[in-house]
């Protein structure tokens, strides 16, 4: 073949690809939730949603597909098309810790990142009455004691438990975590003194925390969180390298259109920024945080690798 034929072969299917690009999305995209309805991964893809269908100028349409620790529904999206229709929003857990603890269909490679959304830490709390002020006095009085205290988490090799004992291994401690199936069940167990610390997002144990019922020594995030006045965070303690946060984002089928997935991550990234978006986050004790791309799969790699080593030193 000629380099002129060569050029017009190239010119021609530039040609036919630009306006199928253009087009995008000229129909309705379906958005995957691997969790039910009403959680806070449920909660915060929907509101971004309608901020989305704005911005694209289409429609989208929900499935929550749950179980598994979000398993379940990442196994069923890895099928779907990579045509830029069908996306999922979730949390870290399902890519980074479920795949330590349970065989899953799917792996990292599988997924293509587009843009995280949100973040927040985890917390570690207490009743109001515990013989703690600071998050030094918590690793102190958990130090002195080994396997006196016990504290609620999201499920045996949940993010909550690896990250905690990514703190408690840095500093030799030894508690004993008692697995439940989410934060909400962690949190009736430890309101009812079956267990002597909350594990768990911080958004379920705030409004005790406002009511004196409860305090949080420690967030599992470097910087300390506005939402948690008085809780320490791991920077100030000397431990800023076992950071573990809760975080979300918008994923899509492996091998999607590069420019495609670089115009989602833009219009994301408006949505996310929309005042009335930054202001629903606060109330969940969240702020944004949109990573995109490439930077983003690096993040959920070095994710996986430091929750790996957890996972394997607890034997999970």
């Amino acid at each position: 073949m000629t380099l002129k034929a060569t050029f017009i072969g190239l010119t021609a299917a530039a040609a036919m690809a630009a306006p199928a690009f253009a087009e995008y999305p000229d129909r309705t995209i379906e958005l995957t939730i691997p969790a039910g309805a009403g959680g806070g991964t449920d909660t915060s893809a929907r509101k971004l949603a309608l901020l989305l269908e704005e911005k694209l100028g289409t429609s989208i349409a929900i499935l929550n597909v749950g179980g598994g620790g979000g398993s379940v529904g990442a196994s069923q999206f890895m099928q779907a098309k990579p045509d830029g229709y069908a996306l999922f929003a979730t949390w870290n857990s399902p890519l980074t810790t479920v795949p330590q603890v349970q065989d899953v269909a799917y792996s990292l490679d599988s997924f293509t990142p587009i843009a995280s959304t949100s973040e927040t830490a985890y917390t570690l709390c207490v009743k109001a009455d515990f013989p703690v002020t600071t998050g030094a006095d918590f690793l102190a009085e958990l130090e002195a004691n080994p396997g006196k205290y016990t504290y609620g988490n999201d499920g045996i090799g949940g993010t909550m438990q690896l990250a905690a004992e990514r703190i408690f291994q840095a500093k030799g401690i030894d508690a004993v975590a008692i697995p439940f199936g989410g934060a909400g069940e962690t949190l009736q167990n430890f309101l009812g003194g079956h267990v002597d610390i909350y594990g768990g997002s911080i958004s379920t144990v705030l409004p005790y925390v406002e009511s004196g019922e409860a305090k949080c020594p420690i967030v599992t995030s470097a910087a300390d969180v506005p939402a948690l006045e008085g809780a320490s965070g791991l920077e100030a303690l000397g431990l800023a390298d076992k950071e573990t946060l809760l975080w979300r984002a918008i994923l899509g089928p492996k091998d999607m259109d590069p420019a495609v997935v670089e115009m989602l991550a833009n219009v994301i990234d408006e949505a996310v920024n929309d005042p009335s978006y930054v202001e629903f986050l606060a109330t969940k004790g969240e702020v944004p945080n949109v990573v995109k791309g490439d930077a983003l799969g690096a993040r959920l790699q070095s994710e996986y690798d430091a929750l790996a080593e957890v996972s394997k030193a607890l034997g999970l």
